[in-house]
């Protein structure tokens, strides 16, 4: 079975979900506390939501500079796969592991209630089991979730397939910048989700996680879990290390 690290922050609080995520995936959840210096050995690794180290002066900027994320930085520039989910997200953000920036929502308020986000790509690690272009419903739960990058970073992302996902409405129609319930933090070009340039790190502000059971009232995130299980199960040589030539989808 493929063993994928969760790590867990001072302060998270969807690891358990995170590593329950895993399981009903197909994979072998292994947890990873802030100060380890390695991934055990994981085939991918999952940064998950919650508020790390209190998200004290900035969410996620603390949390860059911890032992394991030196670990995680290595794992990804050698091609292994990273998924960042919402606190996550910012993690990844602010070690520059992904473009952009998560700034306060919209509205300055914390936001915890079910949206609706679409892949913009079928072809890569994190979607490639969704089968579809279409709305997946599941929750959102943050304070600083509006992705903020500049025009050119912006044009660019949108030039090299980068976005991975946006929020979109209940029937998958786009959505306005700001002042649309539908994109509910302000995000620029209503970007959920983004990659780097080489495929083999993402970051959602949505909670797959909490979206992989039907009686939690949707299991729309389970695909996205599964993609990234399958994915690094593929990526993966029989000896149990990453085959990180293989792992990134470009």
């Amino acid at each position: 079975m493929t063993r994928i690290g969760v790590v867990v922050f001072p302060g998270s609080n969807c690891d358990r979900d995170t590593l329950r995520g895993v399981e009903l995936a197909g994979g072998e959840a292994v947890e990873l506390w802030h100060e380890a210096g390695s991934l055990d050995g994981g085939a991918g690794v999952i940064l998950p939501g919650g508020f790390a180290y209190g998200d004290y002066l900035r969410a996620g900027v603390i949390a860059r500079f911890s032992p394991v994320m030196r670990a995680v930085a290595a794992f990804a520039a050698e091609g292994g796969l990273v998924l960042g989910i919402c606190n996550g997200f910012q993690v990844l953000a602010e070690a520059g592991l992904v473009p952009g920036a998560l700034l306060r929502n919209r509205g300055l308020r914390f936001l915890g209630r079910d949206v609706r986000i679409a892949p913009e790509r079928l072809d890569t690690p994190f979607t490639r089991l969704i089968g579809a272009r279409r709305p997946l419903r599941m929750p959102i739960a943050h304070g600083e979730g509006c992705y903020f990058a500049d025009d050119a970073t912006l044009d660019a992302l949108e030039r090299d397939g980068q976005v991975l996902f946006r929020y979109v409405r209940s029937d998958g129609g786009s959505t306005a910048e700001t002042g649309d319930p539908a994109n509910p933090n302000g995000s620029l070009r209503a970007i959920a989700g983004v990659m780097n340039d080489r495929g083999n790190v993402a970051g959602l502000m949505p909670h797959p996680e909490r979206a992989g059971e039907a009686i939690l009232g949707s299991d729309d995130g389970l695909p996205i879990l599964r993609s990234f299980v399958e994915a690094a199960a593929q990526a993966e040589r029989p000896d149990g290390r990453a085959d990180l030539a293989a792992a990134a989808v470009r």
